[in-house]
């Protein structure tokens, strides 16, 4: 699996001329590292005198950010694997009209599996944003540029996932399933930009 090879090998992997780990597999690496600094964070402050008050909150933060990270982690091999259902469709015989008809069906039910795996993430990660603001408020600020490079990364995870969702759209022939969707993620990123704004100015205050 992917999501274990070494970083220098899965670095090579996606150098190679293979197309997986593309770009939904580091949209969800993006993901998983944004929790999984967030979670540090939280680590960091646990049981540090000058963070006392907040010490059990932070360990709750750690708990919940480090299933999301565990959570996108898997999602790396789950984007690589997404688009086989599209491949598998594109090789049904086509000979009659019967077949191209099933084909074609194949190929469609293909395409909205694809876009349901980006289109989570990007969907899901946007759940660390409370945590994130937190950890920026009241974690311990000698870390707070982790938090910002987590906002980075949750940022390009969103940006990286549905830029998938939005190519993949393209194939699909349900033009009422296409707006709805285009209009969910337009909804998601608008909370980006609010969230990473409002975050990024608190932790400008920290530096």
């Amino acid at each position: 699996m992917l999501k274990d090879l070494t970083v220098v090998e899965f670095v090579n992997e996606t150098a190679s001329n293979s197309p997986a780990p593309g770009g939904g597999s580091i949209a969800a690496l993006n993901a998983s590292v944004a929790a999984g600094l967030l979670t540090m964070v939280a680590n960091l402050t646990v049981g540090k005198k000058k963070y006392l008050d907040v010490s059990e909150r932070m360990e709750e933060i750690a708990k919940v950010c480090g299933k999301y990270k565990d959570t996108f982690v898997d999602g790396i091999d789950k984007d690589a694997n997404s688009f086989n259902g599209v491949m598998d469709a594109m090789k049904l015989p086509k000979e009659t009209e019967s077949e191209q008809k099933v084909r074609s069906a194949k190929i469609q039910e293909g395409y909205k599996e694809a876009i349901a795996v980006p289109l989570s993430l990007g969907t899901e990660v946007t759940a660390l944003y409370p945590y994130a603001k937190e950890l920026a408020e009241t974690g311990n600020a000698n870390a707070i540029t982790d938090v910002a490079v987590a906002l980075i990364n949750i940022k390009a995870a969103v940006e990286g996932a549905f830029l998938n969702v939005r190519i993949n759209l393209n194939s699909l022939k349900d033009e009422a399933y296409k707006a709805e969707l285009n209009k969910k993620m337009d909804e998601v990123q608008a909370l980006v930009k609010k969230n990473d704004a409002e975050i990024m100015e608190i932790v400008k205050t920290k530096l």
